[in-house]
């Protein structure tokens, strides 16, 4: 899905990179995870486990500029494909509020 996020939003990487657009998107997810730490301590922990390969280091500030290279548009396609459909005000079990839906039942 992710490789299919970055074609859709045409934010694949140009030419060969330490940080590919995929694994910044990982990086990215991820920080939604750790959101108390930071870019770099998100990268540690995503590298952890792999230990003995080598691996990028990259510093906080290349962290930074890779983000900001892939924009938010692959992170926004893939919300639209996972969150299924809107609700609409009709709909049973839709609540606004403390307003429930005519067709609902009450509130568990």
């Amino acid at each position: 899905m992710v490789d299919q996020a970055l074609a859709a939003t045409r934010t694949t990487q140009s030419r060969l990179r330490d940080l590919p657009s995929r694994v910044v998107v990982y990086l990215l997810l991820a920080a939604c995870l750790f959101p108390e730490t930071g870019y770099a301590g998100v990268w540690r922990k995503l590298t952890a486990a792999l230990d003995g390969l080598p691996t990028a280091t990259p510093t906080p500030s290349g962290l930074s500029q890779a983000r900001q290279r892939v924009g938010t548009a692959p992170l926004r396609w893939l919300f639209d494909l996972l969150r299924g459909p809107a609700a609409t005000p009709g709909q049973r079990g839709t609540r606004w509020r403390a307003c429930w839906s005519a067709r609902s039942t009450a509130p568990p």
